[in-house]
């Protein structure tokens, strides 16, 4: 296990979320990792784990090397003015999780004590198969966020000016995948399945696709072609769903999404 300290100052959803991925890869000693919330009872489970859990961001911060912030991009710099104090320059290393928040913002803040880092992890975190996007993209890349972040599931480094877009596309796009996979659940139950053994094929369908894809290193229509077969009824389906804008829809909720952001 690694003798990093971490702090990630934000125990929500994603917080938890990378949290659990961090335990489960038993990557570092649960002593060493620290995580804040304003309702520490909700962190419980952490804290009979070992975790150090903590209403005190400041003191989260002062014990750490590696702080991750998982908090929501209007709460982000008043914590950060407030964690500024403790901050060390030869010490720390921040990593925000905020959409929309730059790290020229993030650096005017802290007054450029400490370096900044952006990244967008996803709650696949929890099974270790989060796709995190990292910026800034750099020649060198830091050992500790690469350990931490590859711990949870794979990286990619970005320029900062595509973060909104990994946002949208790693992040949200966990929903977006969940949505598409209830509805072949909910069209799997209407031909004639239960929900259990709808959900069972749908799922590992969807896994096997995506295998398919990350193991093959092949464009989507490669294999899609493998599957369609003239007059089947592959095709018909494929050729039904896109008559309702199924391909349209999509891309206009990826573009929405990253419009609001």
């Amino acid at each position: 296990m690694g003798d990093k300290k971490i702090a990630i100052i934000g125990g929500g959803n994603l917080g938890q979320a990378i949290m659990k991925g961090l335990l489960a890869n038993e990557v570092y000693t649960p002593k060493n990792i620290t995580i804040t919330k304003r309702n520490t009872a909700e962190l419980s489970e952490f804290k009979k784990l070992g975790v150090q859990v903590t209403q005190d961001n400041a003191a989260a911060v002062a014990n750490s090397e590696l702080i991750i912030l998982a908090l929501k991009p209007y709460k982000i710099l008043s914590v950060l003015e407030e964690i500024l104090p403790q901050l060390e320059a030869d010490k720390h290393l921040i990593v925000s999780l905020a959409s929309g928040v730059s790290i020229s913002q993030l650096n005017d803040t802290i007054k450029n004590k400490v370096p900044v880092y952006r990244a967008m992890p996803n709650t696949a975190s929890v099974v270790g198969e989060s796709l995190t996007c990292i910026s800034p993209k750099t020649n060198v890349i830091n050992p500790d966020i690469e350990t931490c972040f590859q711990s949870i599931g794979k990286t990619l480094y970005i320029e900062e000016d595509l973060m909104d877009a990994a946002t949208v596309l790693g992040a949200c796009g966990i929903a977006f995948a969940l949505r598409f996979i209830r509805s072949m659940v909910q069209g799997g139950i209407q031909i004639g399945f239960d929900s259990k053994a709808a959900s069972f094929i749908a799922n590992q369908t969807v896994k096997g696709a995506a295998s398919l894809l990350i193991d093959g290193k092949n464009h989507p229509e490669f294999e899609i072609d493998k599957v369609t077969t003239p007059k089947g009824c592959t095709i018909s389906g494929l050729n039904e769903m896109e008559h309702n804008g199924f391909s349209s829809a999509l891309i206009k909720g990826i573009v929405k999404s990253h419009s609001d952001i």
